[in-house]
Parts: C-alpha cells; structure tokens; sequence
C-alpha cells in the first residue's frame, strides 16, 4: 500500500507540473527551447582566416554588425557597428 501512495503523490507532482507549464505556454510566458521559423537573431556573413589558428569574422546580430577577431587564446571584439553602416566600414577598411 505504501508504494501506491508514493507512486500517486509522485505522479500527482508531475501533473501538477505538466499542467503550469501548459498553462504558461497557452499565455505565452514561457516559450519552447526550439527555434521558430525565421526567428534568427545570429548570422555569420563572412570568415577571413589569417594563419592557421587566428581568422576574422564578421558576424550580424540584429541589427548590429561585428568584426570578431579568434586565436587560440579567445575571442575579441574588433569593431561594431549599426548594420546600415557595413559599406562605411568596408570602405574604411579598403
């Protein structure tokens, strides 16, 4: 009898669970851990490597565009940017 009511108090405890996270998902207060379809934030638009073991990166974030230098001690921020302002940047660099 003992294992019955330990069985139910545990399954009774993942109800109770299973039913506050379908709750807030209905009022969109807790999203799912999965991407949605045109939803990315991140995008790599170009990779310049430099030796072996270091390489330029130029990333996009929103709206905002990254110039990330990487070796195999870390990574570092170069230049950032307003996305609208990658052709000014690219013409500084030339």
């Amino acid at each position: 009898m003992e294992v019955i009511e330990q069985l139910a108090a545990v399954a009774g405890v993942l109800g109770l669970l299973l039913g506050c996270l379908w709750w807030l998902r209905r009022r969109n207060l807790v999203t799912g851990t999965a991407r949605r379809r045109g939803e990315r934030r991140l995008e790599l638009l170009e990779r310049l490597p430099l030796g072996p073991q270091h390489s330029l990166h130029l990333v996009r974030v929103d709206q905002t565009t990254l110039v990330v230098a990487s070796s195999p001690s870390g990574c570092s921020l170069v230049e950032r940017c307003p996305a609208g302002e990658l052709r000014e940047l690219k013409e500084a660099i030339r």
